[in-house]
């Protein structure tokens, strides 16, 4: 028989300054522990141990996860990195059929998301791995839709990100960069039309201060030093 006791909060460290644990008098696990043949074992929480990205620390539904299962499940952005990161992006049947359908028709396809390292709702490697595909796959234009975060990293953090995707689109010479909008407008969640409509008119319509590619982080740059950061 198996008998499977979840002790919330429960670790093991050799600190024990500021260790409750160690420091607590705790007989019925210290006689597991000293049980025949020692036969205990522990079990890393956290991190690519349990389905996370490395370093990211565990929690109880994660880890509940884990257990039922009795293997490793990893979330959803921990298999993206990794697919990404093998480079298998252009295997990926939605997308080679997105490709498809853009070269039977105007040869275009665009990508528009939240654009940084926050790794929330996105992750740019994951953009420069879609941009590689494209280009695999023989997509004739490609074109960004950029939304900058401030939210999930620091509030004026689009600049290096943009520059990042700028010199991405240059090595690869694929690409190029259509919109750059805020998440405060592209990705608001409590129906503020008037927010949405800002960022909708830019992404359909065009509409909105017009500039270059050299001139693009400027222009950036001059927004957040005046009246807002978005």
């Amino acid at each position: 028989k198996v008998c499977l006791i979840v002790i919330d909060g429960w670790g093991i460290s050799e600190n024990k300054e500021g260790n409750a644990i160690a420091n607590a008098t705790v007989p019925v696990m210290d006689a597991f522990c000293a049980g025949q043949h020692n036969a205990y074992t522990t079990l890393d929480a956290s991190g690519l141990s349990v389905g996370l990205p490395a370093g990211l620390m565990g929690n109880s539904e994660v880890g509940h996860l884990n257990i039922g299962a009795g293997r490793v499940l990893y979330q959803d952005i921990v298999r993206i990195n990794m697919t990404s990161e093998n480079k298998e992006f252009a295997k990926n049947q939605v997308l080679a059929k997105a490709a498809e359908k853009a070269k039977a028709s105007n040869g275009r396809l665009h990508f528009l998301g939240l654009v940084s390292d926050g790794g929330v709702h996105s992750h740019i490697a994951h953009l420069e791995s879609l941009i590689d595909a494209a280009k695999e796959l023989g997509v004739p234009k490609c074109y960004i839709q950029f939304f900058s975060d401030g939210r999930d990293t620091t509030p004026t953090s689009g600049v290096r990100y943009l520059a990042q995707v700028l010199k991405k689109l240059k090595e690869v010479n694929y690409g190029s960069l259509a919109t750059v909008v805020g998440r405060y407008y592209a990705m608001d969640r409590d129906k503020r039309w008037e927010r949405i409509k800002i960022a909708y008119e830019a992404l359909v319509q065009g509409k909105g201060e017009v500039t270059t590619p050299d001139k693009v982080i400027e222009v950036i740059k001059g927004r957040y030093e005046g009246s807002g950061r978005q």
